[in-house]
């Protein structure tokens, strides 16, 4: 069974449309997802990259364009934030600590569905009680154990990790070896979880230096 790694903040609107997509693609494909949280602002700084929103233009096409067009093909809610960007730091212990207590997924689809579907500002701790409380997730089990030392630890080390392998940004994943960031690459990854996966990508890499156009066929399969 061929594993996936995914490197993420629920703070990045791309991750977010990953991780729906992903759960799409778990329905189809059997694969093993590796979930991997990150703290997006510790990679940003030990990697000297920064937020596409930093630049205006590309920020505005980004909200106005890019991200409701993939949820529009994702079939998938989604609204930008206005309290964009949101400190994640909180949140993304929290994940690691839903991680550690199986319930990953419940926190995940609590904290995405919050930021990027209800805009709401879950940097503050009454907000985010709030949402647990009301996807039936203790705060203050979910926060007594994220301010553990092993959780923030576990944290950092996820981040490190990722700049090790040369992340510079989320979403990024792994699969064979390989890494592909940004959620606009998982179709690429699609491919590598059909039958004769490696086939279809080399066929997608030929289509796109010939003719930079997909076969209607292929299409409807990604």
């Amino acid at each position: 069974m061929k594993e996936l790694d995914f490197y993420f903040d629920v703070g990045s609107p791309t991750s977010y449309l990953a991780y729906r997509k992903l759960l799409q693609m778990q329905s189809k494909y059997n694969f093993n997802l590796i979930y991997i949280p990150i703290l997006l602002g510790g990679i940003f700084k030990l990697t000297g990259n920064q937020s596409p929103a930093v630049i205006a233009a590309k920020g505005k096409y980004m909200e106005l364009f890019d991200l409701p067009r993939f949820a529009k093909l994702y079939n998938v809610s989604f609204k930008s934030n206005p309290h964009f960007p949101v400190n994640t730091l909180t949140l993304m212990r929290g994940a690691i600590a839903a991680q550690e207590m199986t319930f990953l997924n419940k926190y995940l689809d609590c904290v995405f569905d919050a930021l990027w579907v209800k805009q709401l500002n879950m940097g503050h701790p009454e907000i985010l009680a709030d949402e647990l409380k009301k996807n039936e997730m203790e705060y203050s089990v979910v926060i007594k154990l994220a301010q553990s030392e092993q959780i923030k630890a576990k944290l950092i080390e996820n981040t490190q990790q990722a700049v090790d392998r040369g992340i510079f940004g989320a979403p990024t994943f792994f699969i064979e070896g390989d890494m592909y960031f940004g959620q606009d690459r998982l179709h690429i990854i699609e491919t590598l979880l059909m039958k004769d996966g490696k086939q279809t990508e080399t066929f997608i890499k030929q289509s796109i230096s010939t003719d930079s156009k997909l076969s209607p066929d292929l299409m409807n399969e990604l």
